[in-house]
């Protein structure tokens, strides 16, 4: 009988994992179609309200506000891209992904982090891993 309840308590904990990863990868998936529209709505539905935006490579950090804000400048720089991500990991509510940003004139690899809390993104952190070649995503 023990054996049983564990067998079930193990099933049970991996359903959830595999239930959050997946909602995970949804939520990603989903920010990077609006992010390649510049979909403000989208976007805005997307983040906390207490959401932050970290750009390390120019020292930036981006309130849900700002960021939504720099989405004039964003939709004529992405006009005619394309976004490619891969999930690199997964600890806890924290996602790591390769994004490759393919612009009509230059490609840039990223490594960004997405942490999330029911089920909307609180924190995004963005850092350059490679220009002009994207590798794998």
């Amino acid at each position: 009988m023990k054996a049983l309840l564990r067998v079930v308590a193990t099933a049970a904990l991996l359903l959830a994992a595999v239930h959050a990863f997946a909602q995970e990868t949804d939520i990603i998936d989903r920010w990077y179609q609006a992010l390649l529209k510049a979909d403000r709505a989208a976007l805005a539905e997307l983040l906390a309200d207490d959401a932050t935006i970290r750009l390390e490579d120019i020292s930036v950090t981006q309130t849900k506000a700002e960021f939504i804000a720099s989405m004039d400048e964003w939709e004529a720089a992405v006009s005619g891209a394309t976004i490619r991500h891969t999930v690199e990991s997964t600890v806890g509510d924290t996602t790591t992904v390769l994004a490759c940003y393919d612009f009509p004139t230059s490609k840039m690899l990223m490594r960004e982090t997405f942490t999330t809390r029911d089920g909307r993104i609180v924190a995004n952190t963005q850092v350059t891993v490679g220009d002009g070649a994207c590798g794998s995503p």
